[in-house]
């Protein structure tokens, strides 16, 4: 039965939670019917709602699921409400989700204000799902204030995350020891706030010491046109013990209104719909490869150049005006 995505769009914008889920797994799925229905659906929904979109990575074990939780809940207190994205590693053999983030968020799942999403990476590098930045698109059109985006984990193809935040976190914990040489200069480039984790107990003092390290790594850096005096900044916060989180929500805020005011708002999220438009295109063209067609004429054409029968250079432009055909 072909689906009216009309209908699963005026649903969404009333904030059935049902029908973001199902549409998420429309978007998701890479069936060439449900891309076509997901476009429509998109193209449904309305195009003034925005929410905060927060991207939120770490190094595994840091506390990345603690946090959100603290902090999500944090966030409802305000009246606020409150998706989360979480982006698990995939199962080589299933393909699904290895971790279950839902699973550790007990509290916050059960929140009406909230909605949590695990999905496969599915290899995808960039430490998000293929199609996470449409599911952030109908969390906005859901009526979600705040969209967080946690990351598989840290790694140099994490930055991708920012091509789809306002605000980029990264999570660290105390006494790192040399994991300030093992974050990669990419990562730390992109992050706008640097939360040093587990402030508490006997690593408060740690914390504090690694977080004086962080601020000293982050003034080396070259200060970047987005940011005001004072970011990107770093400071500690206890998801356990609830602490540091206003004051990190404080600085959140501060910065988002400034870049609103200052322009930066709406430039970089035009660059981001850039960005991604031109990474659905090589989707696109690389999933035409992929076609019985294409497989065939790419082995023929690979068996004449290794018999020396045809050049490489003419064989490529030969497959690819072929490929134009199809």
């Amino acid at each position: 039965m072909e689906l009216d995505t009309e209908d699963l769009a005026a649903r969404i914008t009333r904030g059935e939670r049902r029908a973001l889920a199902r549409a998420i797994t429309l978007v998701e799925s890479g069936r060439a019917d449900h891309r076509a229905e997901a476009a429509d659906l998109l193209a449904a929904l309305p195009q003034d709602r925005q929410a905060l979109r927060i991207g939120l990575s770490g190094t595994p074990g840091v506390g990345k699921s603690t946090f959100i939780e603290s902090f999500g809940m944090m966030l409802i207190g305000k009246g606020l409400k409150v998706a989360v994205l979480a982006v698990d590693p995939s199962s080589t053999r299933s393909g699904g989700s290895i971790l279950g983030d839902k699973t550790r968020m007990d509290q916050l799942s059960r929140e009406r204000d909230a909605f949590i999403r695990p999905s496969p990476s599915q290899t995808h590098l960039g430490g998000v799902a293929r199609r996470t930045r449409e599911a952030v698109r109908l969390c906005e059109a859901a009526g979600f204030d705040v969209v967080l985006i946690e990351t598989v984990g840290v790694g140099q193809s994490e930055t991708v995350v920012a091509e789809m935040s306002d605000l980029f976190l990264l999570l660290l914990a105390p006494a790192g020891g040399d994991e300030l040489q093992g974050v990669k200069r990419g990562i730390m480039e992109m992050a706008d706030i640097i939360l040093v984790n587990k402030a508490d107990g006997d690593l408060k003092a740690a914390a504090t010491r690694t977080c004086a390290d962080y601020a000293g790594a982050l003034r080396l850096l070259r200060k970047r046109p987005q940011d005001p005096d004072g970011f990107p900044t770093a400071m500690t916060v206890s998801a356990l013990e609830v602490s540091g989180l206003e004051t990190a929500w404080e600085r959140m805020n501060a910065l988002a209104d400034w870049r609103r005011a200052e322009g930066f708002w709406d430039r970089t999220r035009a660059a981001q719909a850039r960005y991604w438009f031109l990474e659905d295109v090589k989707q696109r063209l690389l999933a035409q490869l992929d076609s019985a067609t294409a497989k065939a004429d790419l082995q023929a054409l690979s068996d004449a150049v290794a018999s020396g029968e045809a050049d490489p250079s003419v064989a490529a432009q030969e497959f690819l005006a072929g490929l134009k055909r199809v």
